[in-house]
């Protein structure tokens, strides 16, 4: 899928765990689920970290460039040295490594290490990044453009930093969850893993399908493109794309949404 497709699904897919963790008796504070709907819908992008030109790509300037360079090559080494005899031969590294469960619950898992071991600048920093994500995502055509970038970022700083202003008062969210003594901010790996395995499940609606669950190998290969069968398959930024799936991501965020903050 698209950028905004990815960004609006991450988006909704946290409204419908707030949704979820209201009914288990878990209620999010509207902070958490404001500022998890935004992370979810930036790491909803992340994954394409292995992508030249993907929205990622552009959205640090040179920095991000070069680190999708790195990604590319560091996915493609790893696709090369764990392949079986039945996965097919590449020349690059999209759609590998970055695309599967194990990417996602290690980059969350490291995020939430993060905001517990490096305070207050880890957990602005982690909203900075995602903040921007989220506002090349769900505003793409907006973003688009070198003279934008340094707009998009000022936001996301200014964003990044209220937020986290929000949630430091007592009640806001800071310890949602993971109430016990030093334990504030865990939960933030938890839209990020959200995220990224909600772009790996995207991605594998499409034609070329998604290696969700490697290293699990199923028959004769490690890099199993998980997908529905084929007729049920769309390419990306089809009719499809646009005209269903982002219409009902709205509608079932906005009832997710609505479920979480008990107004239904």
């Amino acid at each position: 899928m698209m950028g905004p497709a990815h960004s609006l699904s991450g988006a909704a897919a946290w409204l419908g765990v707030g949704a979820a963790a209201a009914a288990a008796g878990y209620p999010m504070p509207w902070p958490v689920l404001l500022v998890g709907a935004l992370i979810s819908a930036g790491a909803a992008l992340a994954p394409d970290l292995d992508h030249k030109a993907a929205t990622i790509s552009r959205a640090f300037g040179p920095v991000s460039r070069w680190l999708c360079e790195i990604v590319d090559r560091l996915s493609y080494s790893v696709y090369k040295a764990t392949r079986k005899q039945g996965d097919s031969r590449r020349s690059g590294g999209h759609r590998t490594l970055t695309h599967t469960w194990l990417w996602a619950v290690l980059i969350g898992a490291g995020s939430s290490a993060a905001a517990i071991f490096g305070g207050r600048w880890a957990v602005l920093g982690i909203l900075f990044v995602h903040m921007v994500l989220a506002i090349e995502g769900l505003l793409w055509r907006a973003a688009r453009g070198s003279s934008s970038d340094v707009l998009v970022w000022l936001l996301a700083a200014t964003s990044a930093w209220i937020l986290a202003g929000i949630l430091d008062k007592p009640g806001n969210g800071a310890d949602w969850l993971f109430d016990a003594p030093g334990q504030e901010y865990v939960w933030l790996g938890l839209p990020i893993i959200l995220g990224a395995l909600v772009h790996d499940i995207g991605d594998a609606l499409t034609v070329s399908g998604c290696p969700i669950l490697w290293p699990i190998p199923l028959g004769r290969k490690r890099w199993y493109p998980v997908g529905p069968p084929k007729a049920m398959r769309f390419r990306a930024g089809s009719w499809v794309e646009l005209k269903v799936l982002m219409p009902v991501f709205m509608v079932l965020g906005g009832i997710g949404c609505a479920a979480a903050l008990n107004v239904i």
